[in-house]
């Protein structure tokens, strides 16, 4: 793969690889919602359409933030998981929700509250800690379909 960088700033070369929004929206819908499959991803609420969702995917593959496996008891589907490079975004994803939190509400009054808001309202830290455990008891149990 020919990896064509605006430049050689590491903020600018970041943004180059995840900066698109799908790409958010996609490793958000894989830490938070736990989306793993194809058919989860298009069926979500931000409706992404077929094509994009199978070029986004294949670009994070190709970036290792994303591994695509099948499980041992359903070798017709793939599964997408976040690789540790994927995991490393969490801080990213949280500050991201956290910012939309705190300066989007007078545009978009009707952003989901709730417990979860609360938590991360209250300790961000530990908040970013808990979404990347979940994430990680989920893949533990994964690997146990994936491996045998």
């Amino acid at each position: 793969m020919d990896y064509n960088f605006r430049c050689d700033c590491p903020f600018t070369s970041a943004l180059d690889i995840i900066g698109d929004k799908w790409i958010l929206v996609i490793i958000k819908q894989m830490l938070i919602e736990h989306k793993q499959t194809f058919k989860s991803f298009v069926e979500s609420d931000e409706a992404i359409a077929t094509n994009i969702l199978s070029a986004k995917l294949k670009w994070l593959e190709d970036f290792g933030i994303v591994l695509k496996t099948k499980l041992i008891t359903n070798k017709k589907s793939n599964i997408y998981l976040l690789t540790e490079k994927g995991l490393a975004l969490t801080p990213l994803i949280v500050e991201l929700g956290f910012w939309s939190d705190q300066h989007l509400r007078e545009f978009h009054p009707s952003l989901v509250e709730g417990v979860t808001m609360d938590v991360l309202r209250k300790d961000k830290a530990q908040f970013t800690k808990n979404v990347e455990q979940s994430y990680r008891e989920m893949l533990a149990a994964i690997n146990t379909l994936t491996h045998g």
